[in-house]
């Protein structure tokens, strides 16, 4: 067969460690032998980062917004040990919060459900989304040990002197005290990108902070998506014969575990982050569980949920067989092409995603798989594979379905 020709490329965002072996077994088997594969192709593993001092981070995110859709491997954020480790002149941001603050995109997070592997939830029937809030509140605050008696206030001095003044707290021993804080147009463009991947994937969508307590805060996000979806987008919503409504951050935890799934769950940051891994886990495992960033004005980056998995890729190095699962990972390519084909209009192209997606699923279905899932499948008799062998297993599938 004759391999799908493509008009626009994707940027295309290498990564670290055992990742990016998958990235190249993935490209190589799964992909290159069937499509003409066009990328843009920016280097985001940790040495080259440093080699660049971290401007590729900032290129590809660029690069981004003038494609209008990326595909990233997982990436090291660097600690301490690791910039012992790689040398390195110091220690860089996180490549996803740069490239985040760069398109001022929002997190949307979903599991990958499969047959033989059933939610800790068993009413879960379809897939959560979680959208995360990527910007501010515990973050980005600021910290204070209180050493003793003494009063704490909030101060904003405006542009023209003027001072408004917000008693914290009245110590009258010793404590702690945090400051937070939010941007406007920040929660703005959350709740634009939440509206349109609702739109785009066609789901309900739910919001939920605690407004009752944090009576300025909180009620400013919730004031704010009541106003743009209002204005903006309640005729597309009904329309689309989706909902959009707003609870209470406990109210929402409560009607989740009891919900058949099939819903964007959109969160403020760190609630996003709890939740996301409370689902991801519910659900299975990370290694399950696909990532994309949204921005308001439609640019799209997908990736896996997960790291780079340090340890198998020191066994690989060490010549070792690994069973790393590449699930995400290949659903981060799928993700991106499909949305590729949908923007150029290369109806092959997002049917290639499908079938891809399906080709790997139906290889787990059929009791091939990693390590990981044969340890938590209720398939019987299932066959464990290496890294490498189980893509050469996907292709076989694909190639029959092609």
């Amino acid at each position: 067969m004759s391999k799908i020709e493509m008009k626009t490329p994707l940027v295309e965002m290498d990564g670290d460690e055992m990742t990016r072996i998958l990235w190249k077994y993935i490209k190589d088997e799964l992909l290159l032998p069937f499509v003409d594969l066009k990328t843009e192709y920016y280097d985001l593993g940790l040495k080259h980062r440093d080699e660049t001092d971290d401007q590729v981070t900032v290129d590809s995110a660029e690069a981004t917004k003038k494609y209008g859709v990326a595909v990233k491997c997982a990436t090291i954020t660097p600690n301490a040990a690791r910039v012992e480790e790689y040398n390195l002149k110091e220690m860089w941001k996180s490549p996803n919060g740069t490239i985040r603050a760069i398109l001022d995109g929002t997190v949307f997070r979903a599991p990958i459900q499969v047959k033989g592997i059933t939610p800790c939830v068993k009413n879960w029937e379809k897939p959560i989304t979680i959208a995360r809030h990527a910007y501010g509140d515990v973050y980005k605050a600021s910290e204070m040990k209180i050493p003793g008696p003494g009063k704490v206030e909030l101060v904003y001095t405006a542009a023209d002197g003027t001072e408004e003044r917000v008693l914290v707290h009245d110590f009258k021993s010793a404590g702690v005290v945090q400051g937070q804080h939010n941007l406007i147009p920040s929660i703005e463009s959350f709740a634009r990108s939440c509206f349109t991947y609702a739109l785009d994937t066609k789901q309900t969508l739910w919001f939920a902070t605690k407004d009752t307590i944090s009576k300025k805060y909180d009620h400013t996000f919730k004031d704010v998506f009541q106003e743009i979806f209002d204005m903006e987008y309640k005729e597309k919503f009904d329309a689309a014969g989706i909902e959009y409504f707003y609870t209470l951050i406990d109210d929402a935890v409560a009607r989740v575990m009891k919900s058949k799934g099939g819903f964007i769950w959109a969160c403020k940051n760190y609630d996003g982050d709890v939740m996301s891994d409370m689902l991801s886990s519910a659900f299975g495992s990370l290694a399950m569980m696909t990532s994309v960033l949204v921005s308001p004005q439609g640019f799209y980056e997908y990736e896996a949920a997960h790291g780079t998995v340090q340890r198998h890729y020191y066994k690989h190095l060490a010549g070792e067989e690994t069973s790393t699962n590449p699930v995400a990972t290949i659903f981060a390519w799928t993700g991106a092409l499909r949305k590729r084909g949908e923007m150029d209009g290369i109806p092959q192209l997002a049917e290639f995603a499908d079938k891809l997606e399906k080709a790997t699923l139906s290889t787990i279905e059929s009791g091939v798989m990693t390590k990981d899932l044969a340890l938590i499948t209720e398939l019987e008799n299932v066959t464990v594979k290496n890294t490498e062998d189980f893509i050469k297993a996907i292709r076989t599938t694909l190639e029959g379905i092609l």
